[in-house]
């Protein structure tokens, strides 16, 4: 046998690498149980019958985020740090109680990776059938909080979404943006067995044109979930599915073809709902619902929206939707940045409340971190 080749002074040993790596699992180990330990002791402050949803605070949680954001110096994404992050503080914080979160299900939804970005994997993720039952499961106190999509960056808002703040007492606790990546999900062995292809209404409009091109002649099915698409592409001929990565594990199907939606951003958002108001993180969202006594009065937008301008807040969406109240008349989802206790908000806020016939605060809650 040859002489092995002799190390540069450039080349490290790969036997110390590794000690120097298992050295520093040492002490992240080591540190990692020393935070779960105040954890534990912020638990004990907060009494003998408190919950994990009692000493929970998104605010501090995002907080605790955008520094780690900017402190990072790399070779890991803030993307990357972030997510590590999210799972410490979901492991801290599960020790005693995990959190339950509800959303819409079944398993392998695109609101369930939504559920594990946010919240973390030491959560106790409950999926419900309808967008509906996340509200009231929150609302009767079965869920801690819950995860509903709000608007698509290609497909626009979702409707039930919003139509279920008319009548819920429910508050947004936070946001969060899910890059969404369609993929046709199959086990057939060629575009021409496909007879019919099942998703919710969201990704086939986010899908409307791969669809067109190369899927005219098959029929589309709306259904009330990706996961359920998934499901009747598992135990059905000739039917396939259009959902993410998570559903075609669950449901053990072939990626036929990957990421056919129309855009390459195409991007998700989704609302935290919870029970209660929150504090001020430092960068905050609020979204508001507001009507007039009469909205099809030529002015009467603009008269919602001066207060916003006159008191130098920034307007970021602005949604109408039937009151359900009477024929032609519009309640208004407006978001601004800000929360409810930055002054500059406080004073506009307190001018809209005078003017308009509805006027609620849905929520003041941290903006999306990544």
């Amino acid at each position: 046998m040859g002489k092995k080749k002799a190390l540069s002074a450039e080349q490290p040993d790969l036997a110390e690498l590794r000690q120097k790596i298992d050295a520093v699992d040492e002490v992240i180990q080591s540190l990692i149980n020393q935070r779960a330990g105040f954890a534990q002791q912020v638990a004990v402050t907060k009494g003998e019958d408190a919950r994990s949803v009692d000493f929970f605070r998104p605010e501090r949680e995002a907080q605790v985020l955008r520094a780690v954001v900017e402190r990072n110096q790399g070779p890991l994404t803030d993307e990357e740090m972030v997510r590590l992050f999210r799972e410490i503080m979901s492991a801290c914080l599960a020790q005693e109680e995990p959190l339950k979160v509800g959303y819409l299900g079944p398993e392998g939804t695109f609101t369930q990776s939504a559920v594990y970005k946010h919240f973390g994997h030491s959560v106790r993720a409950l999926p419900l059938a309808t967008i509906d039952e996340v509200f009231h499961e929150v609302e009767a106190g079965a869920a801690d909080f819950g995860v509903v999509p709000i608007e698509n960056s290609t497909a626009g808002s979702v409707n039930h979404t919003l139509d279920n703040f008319l009548m819920s007492p429910l508050k947004i606790c936070g946001e969060l943006e899910l890059r969404i990546r369609q993929h046709l999900l199959g086990n057939m062995d060629g575009l021409e067995k496909i007879r019919r292809v099942c998703a919710h209404p969201q990704s086939l409009a986010q899908c409307r044109a791969w669809l067109k091109e190369y899927l005219a002649d098959v029929e589309l099915v709306e259904v009330a979930s990706n996961a359920e698409g998934a499901r009747r592409a598992r135990d059905e001929a000739g039917t396939a599915a259009i959902a993410g990565d998570a559903a075609a594990e669950v449901y053990q199907l072939d990626k036929m073809i990957a990421d056919i939606e129309d855009r390459p951003d195409n991007t998700t958002r989704f609302l935290v709902i919870g029970r209660d108001l929150l504090s001020a993180s430092g960068e905050d969202r609020t979204t508001l619902l507001l009507s007039t006594a009469d909205t099809a009065d030529a002015g009467a937008l603009h008269a919602l929206l001066r207060p916003l301008a006159e008191n130098s807040v920034n307007m970021t969406r602005i949604e109408s939707r039937p009151s359900r109240r009477k024929k032609w008349h519009y309640v208004f989802f407006i978001d601004i940045e800000g929360h409810v206790d930055d002054a500059n908000v406080a004073t506009a806020l307190q001018t809209l409340e005078k003017s308009t016939q509805l006027f609620r605060v849905l929520g003041s809650y941290p903006k999306a971190i990544l």
